[in-house]
């Protein structure tokens, strides 16, 4: 798939690139934001199932191989995903194509950890590689000391800012129903927080990634009698989420692993008071006490507290709002976008 269709050539390959999925990935946003006049941008299309995908990746690399001068591979940690990356990357190099190898994701160190030499093979070779955050640049730098640090952006102008002076008890969790982002966190949390704000409301938005997670919630939240306090919104669509968050006045973020979410960014940029465990690459995104709230991962007396601290102190919950906001200007496309032009404009040139 051509996204423009002029200029010098860049493919982007990634499980989840399309222009259909509800929440399109960080790499397909890139991808499509390339200016034309300067560039040509092309996918790899996201065929379902395993082998399908493979053998259209493949297929795309070789037939396109005379539009593309570099090409982009997003590296995500699991079995399938890093697999496919180094299958591209074995591709990509006996074509003589560069490539950036953009790492992702909060687990992938651990992964690392236990495939270092397949690792180290895969970004050795990269002509650039890339993290989102400080986190995942020094945790990944044993296996390529010089990793690039180009964040996670987002389109600021979708995001409407209110700030949040005195925020009622609408709390807002956004990520997908699995055991690494600890859904259940935030159950415990609300029923801590209603015994003394009884109109507490807790709004969770995400898919069901079918690891129990989701079906684990909704039994605990029967058993405790928190239905009337509790909407499911599902999966939503990207633009949709401006207005979702909109609702609430209080994000919280549950994981127990992470990087650089897009989710806080975008609440950040709503004006939400964050409050988050400080996980991963969350201390690098987030000043405690300046723009949001860290406490210790999965522990819900900590995280409660937060929250009365926000409710409870309405110059602190506005100073949190304010600076979450001017934080999130900062990773606006505008601003991130050219760092990776040039960033792609130095391995052409080099071709």
């Amino acid at each position: 798939m051509t996204v423009r269709s002029s200029g010098k050539g860049i493919i982007f390959v990634d499980r989840s690139l399309s222009t259909a999925d509800a929440y399109p990935a960080i790499t397909w946003q890139l991808a499509s934001r390339m200016p034309a006049e300067r560039w040509s941008a092309l996918t790899t299309s996201p065929k379902h199932g395993r082998v399908p995908f493979l053998m259209d990746m493949l297929a795309t690399l070789w037939r396109q191989r005379h539009s593309y001068a570099a090409a982009s591979i997003a590296v995500f940690s699991g079995g399938p995903a890093f697999a496919w990356a180094e299958v591209a990357a074995q591709m990509l190099r006996s074509l003589g194509k560069p490539y950036v190898a953009q790492l992702h994701g909060g687990n992938l160190p651990d992964f690392a950890r236990r495939w270092p030499v397949r690792v180290t093979r895969l970004l050795s070779s990269a002509a650039v590689v890339t993290a989102p955050s400080r986190y995942l640049q020094e945790s990944m730098r044993q296996y390529r000391s010089d990793i690039r640090l180009l964040p996670n952006a987002i389109d600021l102008s979708s995001y409407p800012y209110r700030v949040r002076s005195n925020p009622a008890p609408r709390l807002v969790w956004l990520r997908a129903f699995h055991a690494i982002y600890n859904p259940g966190l935030s159950l415990r949390v609300l029923v801590a927080l209603l015994q003394e704000h009884p109109t507490s409301t807790l709004t969770m938005i995400g898919p069901d990634k079918h690891d129990g997670s989701l079906q684990a919630f909704r039994s605990t939240a029967e058993e405790l009698r928190l239905e009337g306090h509790i909407e499911y919104a599902g999966l939503v669509k990207k633009a949709d989420v401006p207005t979702w968050l909109d609702r609430g006045d209080i994000f919280i973020n549950t994981t127990n692993f992470d990087n650089t979410p897009i989710s806080v960014i975008e609440a950040m940029a709503c004006g939400l008071c964050v409050v988050s465990t400080n996980v991963g690459g969350i201390p690098d995104l987030l000043e405690d006490g300046r723009d949001a709230l860290l406490v210790p991962p999965n522990d819900p007396t900590a995280m409660t507290e937060a929250l009365r601290r926000i409710l409870g102190e309405p110059e602190l919950a506005e100073n949190l709002s304010h600076n979450a906001r001017k934080k999130a200007e900062c990773l606006d496309w505008a601003a991130v976008l050219p760092q990776w032009e040039a960033l792609f404009a130095e391995i052409v040139n080099h071709v």
